[in-house]
């Protein structure tokens, strides 16, 4: 054999080595949907560089999640639902005494719960009481949805699902994930509290899903179709409708932006457009079923100075006709274009009100008249300015944000 023949088989059986340990580094991560299958395509397709990216983004299960902190879920023993509730220094809780099944879900009375934690000698431990309520609640969910329904919890977050273990586990560490990447992306405005988890609900049905979230929606009228919710109500959690993973993605990074922008109370359309541009800069975005140019022609047609006024007071994102879509889009476009200055809109996103839609916060973070700039985004000519007195109801703090 020639010396250069044994130096070419070498270095083959190096990289397909590096290859199979990288390969395998992956798909034991915690990373779930379409990463997993493009970084696999990225090792082999680009020698030693693919292995060099899989080994820096993708941490060992170990690393991401002890083992001492996940619940036993499908196939193994789930603690029972707790009757009371114990803490040194506390009285104890009864559960039993301030649950409610309105919609035959139960539903935790958050205010008793959040007076007996604050009775609590520390942050801390008023953190771990609270944290012991909702844990309660969700297996006591459990136990009314019925069997298949299982609790799987890590370091950030609660799942209640009928999924499988393994991908129960891998949902675990894309949330985690997820919500360092969010952090990062909105500095400065993005917030979740030292030691409190996310929860997500995961409900195996649209029927079930709908059945749920109708505990939250005032009573009549009708409402736009949703992939997922985040419901700000006493315990502030998302659900989702089981479905495939990749599919499932998109609505976790978009509902935990929201969970993470909850303390701010914004203007429904900041909210919104910031959880939108958020969920595609973290997961793609979905290729538009319109040119820019068609959507542009839709918009004309749509807004005017009398239903703007539904976009600042967050009626319009609840339509059930095409004002619901045309709001998401116009939402997502004012944002992009006030967040290129990240600090400046840091200080006006943190300051807006829903009282006035942002517009106090626009003039003196941004410098700039709210309703003429959105308006000039849709060329249009009329005054677009936030008129809070002229909209029907004040906009109350939102039980529950749709995904559109």
């Amino acid at each position: 054999m020639s010396p250069a023949l044994a130096v070419f088989l070498l270095l083959l059986a190096a990289l397909v080595l590096t290859n199979v340990w990288a390969t395998r580094r992956v798909l034991r991560s915690h990373e779930f949907g379409n990463r997993k299958a493009l970084m696999v395509m990225g090792i082999w397709i680009l020698p030693f560089l693919g292995a060099f990216m899989a080994r820096y983004q993708f941490a060992p299960p170990e690393d991401s999640q002890p083992a001492a902190l996940a619940l036993p879920v499908q196939g193994g023993e789930q603690p029972p639902a707790p009757q009371v509730l114990r803490m040194a220094g506390l009285e104890p809780f009864t559960v039993r005494d301030h649950l409610s099944a309105p919609a035959g879900l139960p539903l935790m009375d958050w205010q008793a719960l959040d007076h007996w934690a604050g009775q609590a000698p520390t942050p801390e431990a008023t953190t771990e009481a609270i944290a012991l309520g909702r844990r309660a609640w969700l297996l006591h969910l459990s136990d009314a949805i019925g069997p298949h329904m299982h609790l799987h919890e890590s370091a950030d977050v609660s799942i209640l699902s009928p999924l499988e273990p393994t991908v129960a586990q891998a949902m675990a560490g894309y949330v985690g994930k997820t919500r360092q990447r969010i952090a990062r992306v909105l500095d400065g405005v993005a917030r979740f509290h030292p030691g409190e988890k996310s929860v997500l609900l995961v409900l195996e049905s649209e029927e079930l899903y709908y059945h749920y979230v109708g505990q939250f929606y005032p009573d009549g009228g009708e409402f736009a179709f949703s992939g997922g919710m985040f419901i700000h109500n006493g315990c502030p959690h998302f659900v989702v409708v089981q479905a495939d993973l990749s599919t499932i993605e998109p609505v976790i990074a978009h509902e935990l932006t929201h969970s993470a922008l909850s303390y701010l109370r914004l203007p429904t359309w900041l909210d919104e457009g910031l959880a939108v541009n958020t969920e595609h800069r973290l997961t793609g975005a979905r290729r538009p079923a319109q040119t820019p140019q068609a959507m542009h022609q839709r918009h004309l047609a749509f807004w005017n100075a009398e239903r703007v006024q539904e976009f600042w007071s967050g009626d319009s994102f609840h339509r059930t006709d095409d004002g619901n879509a045309l709001s998401y889009d116009l939402a997502r476009i004012a944002v992009e274009q006030l967040a290129r200055d990240w600090p400046a809109f840091s200080r006006f996103a943190t300051s807006a009100r829903r009282g006035d839609a942002g517009a106090e916060a626009a003039a003196s973070a941004l410098g700039i008249d709210l309703g003429s700039f959105v308006g000039a985004l849709v060329q249009a000519s009329e005054d677009w300015a936030p008129r809070p007195a002229t909209w029907p109801t004040q906009p109350a703090q939102q039980a529950a944000y749709l995904h559109f």
